[in-house]
C-alpha cells in the first residue's frame, strides 16, 4: 500500500489527528519544563500513568481513560507533596516506586490480549478508537486553552518566581495548574510513543529549540514545530516499514533534529559573537 491508501484509512487518518494534537500541546508545554527544571516530573507522570492505565486495563477495559484519571491525582499529589524543587523530586521518587509496585501487581491479574500491556509501555496509536480520539481532542482543547490563560503569570512564575510573587501573581496555585496540564499531556503522548519514551515530545523538541533561540515566542514555535514533524512524520514514515513501531520513528526523528538544533545553535551563537570586518583605509 501507499500512502495515498494509507490517508484514506480511517484509522490511519484518526492517528494522524492524535499524533498532531499531541505534538501541538508537547511543542507549546516543553519550554516550561525546562525553564522550571520539570524533567523528571515528565518522567515520573509517565511511569505512573503505566500504573493507572493497566487499572483502566483490568477495571474499565480503557487504558487511556485510566491513565487520564492517574495522572490528575498524580498532579495532586506531586503538587502537594513538593512545593520545592527538591521536595518535588522526592516526592516523584517515593510516589513512583510505590506507583510502579502496583502496576505490575495489577498487570499480573490482567488475563487478556498482550498485545494491550504492550501498546502502554511502548505506544500503540494506530488503534486510536472513534471515542478515544474525542477523548484526546477534549484533553488538548482544555490544554491549550488553560495555557492560554496562565501563559504570561506562568513565564513570570517559572523565569523568576520571587519576584513574581512578590508582585501578587499566585505561584503555588500556578504551579499546580501547571503540573496538571503537564500530566494530561505526558498521558497524550504516551498513546503515540508508549510511557517508556515519551521524553522523545515532552522535552527533546523544546531542548531543540532553545538551542536555536532565547525569545519565548520563537521557542514555542520552533518547539511545537518540531514536535509535529517527529510525531507526524514518524507516523508517515511508519507507512514504509509496516513492521517497525511507529515510536521508533518518531523518537529518532526528535532526536536528529535535536542534534541538527545543537550544531546549528553552536553555528549562529558563533557568527553572532564574531566580531565585525576591519575596515580598510578609506585615504585617497
Amino acid at each position: 500500500m501507499g500512502l495515498g491508501d494509507y490517508l484514506g484509512l480511517p484509522f490511519f487518518q484518526h492517528a494522524l489527528i492524535a499524533a498532531t494534537l499531541v505534538a501541538i500541546t508537547c511543542g507549546l508545554i516543553g519550554p516550561f519544563v525546562i525553564t522550571r527544571g520539570a524533567a523528571f516530573a515528565v518522567h515520573g507522570v509517565a511511569e505512573m500513568s503505566f500504573t493507572s492505565a493497566v487499572a483502566g486495563l483490568v477495571w474499565l477495559h480503557d487504558p487511556v481513560l485510566g491513565a487520564l484519571l492517574g495522572s490528575i491525582v498524580m498532579a495532586g499529589a506531586i503538587g502537594l507533596l513538593g512545593a520545592r524543587q527538591r521536595e518535588r523530586d522526592s516526592a516523584i521518587g517515593v510516589t513512583l516506586a510505590f506507583g510502579l509496585g502496583v502496576g505490575i501487581f495489577l498487570l499480573g491479574h490482567y488475563h487478556g490480549s498482550i498485545g494491550s500491556a504492550y501498546s502502554i509501555l511502548f505506544g500503540q496509536i494506530l488503534g486510536i478508537s472513534d471515542d478515544q480520539l474525542w477523548l484526546l481532542l477534549g484533553v488538548a482543547g482544555g490544554v491549550l486553552i488553560t495555557m492560554l490563560l496562565i501563559y504570561r503569570r506562568l513565564f513570570f512564575a517559572s523565569i523568576d518566581p520571587e519576584v513574581a510573587e512578590a508582585r501578587g501573581v499566585r505561584v503555588r496555585a500556578i504551579g499546580l495548574v501547571f503540573l496538571l496540564i503537564l500530566s494530561l499531556t505526558v498521558t497524550e503522548a504516551a498513546q503515540i510513543v508508549g510511557t517508556l519514551l515519551v521524553l522523545s515530545l515532552a522535552i527533546t523538541p523544546a531542548a531543540a529549540a532553545l538551542r536555536l533561540s532565547a525569545r519565548p515566542v520563537a521557542v514555542a514555535v520552533f518547539s511545537i514545530v518540531f514536535a509535529l514533524i517527529a510525531a507526524d512524520g514518524g507516523l508517515l514514515l511508519n507507512t514504509q516499514a509496516e513492521n517497525v513501531s511507529p515510536s521508533v520513528f518518531v523518537t529518532s526523528i526528535s532526536f536528529g533534529i535535536y542534534l541538527i538544533a545543537r550544531v546549528g545553535g553552536h553555528w549562529l551563537r558563533g557568527r553572532r559573537s564574531r566580531p565585525p570586518a576591519a575596515l580598510g583605509p578609506t585615504g585617497p
